[in-house]
């Protein structure tokens, strides 16, 4: 007896929620359709998607940070007297390069020291760049930060040489 009172009841459960489940978009279509609101439907094609992720991706092969309405993108290279650290500080969707920022960084290297490096514009290349000296070998931890007119632009990035 109990057996079947239980499955009486989750049968019942079970009807109401497919039940509900179709019935409710039923009334939110009529009620849009019945009052001054407006349903906005979007629809995003896979070009649009691909376009849009490849926009907030690297352009220049580097490690990106977002930071609000700015784009950083760090570009490090090793070389002879250190590694070379490239930034590219832009803003916008269309990433419209910003010559007349003060570019500073605090690194620490994989041994724990840590150092304060200033970046410096480059017109030609239209970034900021520096050097970092020494040739220590594994992860390094790097914090940008970026006066743009008064504005506080961060970005934390991390890079293995």
């Amino acid at each position: 007896m109990r057996l079947l009172k239980f499955g009486a009841i989750a049968l019942g459960s079970l009807g109401l929620l497919f039940f509900g489940a179709f019935s409710q978009s039923d009334r939110a279509t009529s009620y849009a359709n019945n009052s001054n609101i407006k349903v906005a439907k979007t629809v995003v094609t896979k070009t649009e998607l691909v376009e849009k992720a490849s926009a907030s991706k690297n352009q220049k092969g580097g490690q990106v940070v977002e930071a609000g309405a700015y784009h950083l993108e760090l570009v490090p290279e090793k070389g002879e007297k250190g590694t070379h650290l490239d930034l590219y500080l832009q803003r916008g969707d269309n990433h419209e390069a910003i010559p007349n920022a003060k570019v500073t960084a605090q690194v620490q290297s994989p041994d724990g020291t840590q150092k304060n490096l200033n970046f410096k514009y480059d017109p030609s290349g239209k970034h900021y760049t520096t050097l970092l000296p020494g040739k220590a070998t594994g992860q390094y931890q790097m914090k940008v930060t970026a006066d743009v007119k008064g504005e506080k632009v961060n970005g934390r990035f991390s890079f293995k040489q």
